[in-house]
């Protein structure tokens, strides 16, 4: 091999050996702007992902399916009307409570689930409820969780009142967040601001 031959084939090398670098750099730089996207979606549920499927990746893997299937969905907003028509059932529901914890829990319940299908989520499984909500309520799917475990010890009789109390104060959040309370506010506001 002549001294030629072999510059060019180090200068060959060299040069596959900067595009296997670029290859990996990049590959790097995508695999830490899809977990920042993640993480800034699903908030704290990233990390308990993270924890309970005891590895990032399959962390992201789960999380990237989730917002997949939740992308297909054909979900929307709720109009005024309907807003307040489920509101209405909610004062309804609280109002129940007074007399009756455990059913008005059923019943907060029950409407959290009617107002998840009427924006659009299928309502098959708590399982399931709960990983689609995850996608774009992350920020309050902890007290859908923390509702549900009391939920199941009423309906075992093992929930006092007061646990009672704290399922409804916990479906009241996801309640407001589903029913976009505050973006119908700040549209209402921004149409008050505009009248005046």
């Amino acid at each position: 091999m002549s001294e030629q031959d072999l510059f060019w084939a180090l200068v060959l090398l060299g040069g596959m050996v900067v595009i296997i670098l670029a290859a990996v750099a990049f590959s790097r730089r995508q695999a830490r702007l899809r977990r920042a996207q993640l993480q800034d979606r699903f908030g704290p549920e990233y990390d308990r992902a993270a924890y309970e499927l005891g590895d990032a990746r399959k962390a992201e893997k789960e999380l990237s399916a989730r917002a997949r299937r939740v992308d297909k969905l054909a979900l929307r907003e709720l109009g005024a009307a309907e807003r307040a028509r489920f509101a209405s059932q909610w004062t309804t529901v609280q109002a129940q409570f007074v007399d009756d914890p455990a059913m008005a829990v059923r019943s907060a319940n029950e409407l959290i689930n009617l107002v998840m299908a009427a924006r659009g989520y299928p309502v098959e499984s708590f399982e399931q409820r709960e990983a689609d909500l995850s996608v774009d309520h992350a920020a309050v799917i902890q007290h859908y969780r923390a509702a549900r475990t009391i939920a199941d010890q009423n309906h075992h009789g093992r929930a006092s009142t007061e646990d009672l109390r704290q399922a409804m104060v916990h479906y009241r959040v996801l309640f407001g967040d589903l029913l976009q309370e505050q973006a119908a506010q700040g549209r209402s506001l921004r149409h008050s601001v505009a009248g005046a």
